[in-house]
């Protein structure tokens, strides 16, 4: 099983002045560790649970942007874009050039939006959740289009395209795409027809997660997607570096399920020692699994 690092927190001791150089070392150890992807958070406000909108946060892609100059291995990807965040011609552009300028690392992590007040905050529309799931499959269109042979218009219900140009093409000929969510209705199905990547929760234990994934099953066969070919990851809450022996065998049981990914954000102050803990005493562990 691969290991996923989540910065999703910069309020650290002394974050006015060290900031910056917190967030590069740990990428640092994180890509000459072994880490296969390294992920942000894309949201303006930080959320409530981690302190609201008075704590610091950075954008997404500009901080992707800089640490993809900072490193040469790992994957780097937003979890997840909002796709009310930007327009979808624009995101496919943005994500394009980090590929390219990474030689080929990034992902395009997108899922519907949920975070209402920092839209109300900085003025950005916010539709219903309806119509915020009809312009997140747009979108998924939109990118794919724009990553293929066919440059003409895009005529969507949300969104006019009058050309999907996008050059330089990326590295390999397309992003992948990681849908974020486990909404069996519309997200899996999404999941099963547009995606590359899947990432669930685990709220709900192994449990949970064997019963979405029996659900994108589902989809899949009715889409006569190929299963397998999805990668399949999940994000844990807790810390690995204390309880490592607990963590590996709660890994082993979701590695049965097809969990080929585990992301995790850092649950300490020290962003930058606990990845170097998750790299020398974890990851080779959770490797073998």
């Amino acid at each position: 099983m691969e290991l996923g690092v989540h910065y999703a927190n910069f309020t650290h001791p002394e974050w006015e002045s060290k900031l910056t150089d917190r967030l590069a070392e740990t990428a640092t150890t994180a890509d000459q560790g072994g880490v296969s992807l390294l992920t942000v958070m894309d949201h303006w406000f930080q959320m409530i649970p981690i302190g609201g909108p008075f704590q610091p946060m950075l954008e997404s892609y500009s901080t992707l942007g800089y640490l993809a100059g900072r490193t040469e291995r790992v994957r780097l990807s937003a979890l997840v874009t909002g796709v009310t965040y930007r327009h979808p011609g624009l995101l496919a552009k943005t994500v394009t050039t980090l590929d390219v300028l990474s030689g080929g690392r990034a992902l395009l992590g997108i899922g519907a939006a949920w975070y209402e007040r920092e839209h109300q905050g900085l003025g950005v529309p916010f539709p219903s959740t309806g119509e915020r799931f009809e312009r997140l499959e747009e979108a998924l269109q939109i990118a794919n289009q724009m990553w293929s042979d066919d440059d003409g218009p895009y005529d969507g219900k949300h969104y006019q395209l009058a050309e999907t140009i996008c050059l330089p093409k990326p590295v390999r000929g397309r992003v992948p795409i990681l849908i974020g969510g486990s909404g069996e209705r519309k997200t899996l199905r999404m999941v099963a027809q547009y995606a590359d990547v899947c990432n669930l929760f685990t709220a709900d234990g192994v449990d949970g997660v064997a019963h979405k994934l029996s659900v994108l099953r589902e989809h899949c066969t009715r889409l006569v997607r190929d299963y397998d070919a999805i990668e399949k990851s999940i994000m844990y809450h807790g810390n690995p570096v204390e309880s490592t022996d607990a963590f590996l065998s709660d890994m082993e049981r979701y590695a049965a399920l097809g969990i080929g990914l585990v992301t995790i954000a850092p649950p300490t102050p020290d962003p930058v020692g606990w990845t170097e803990g998750m790299v020398t005493d974890v990851l080779p562990r959770l490797k073998t699994i």
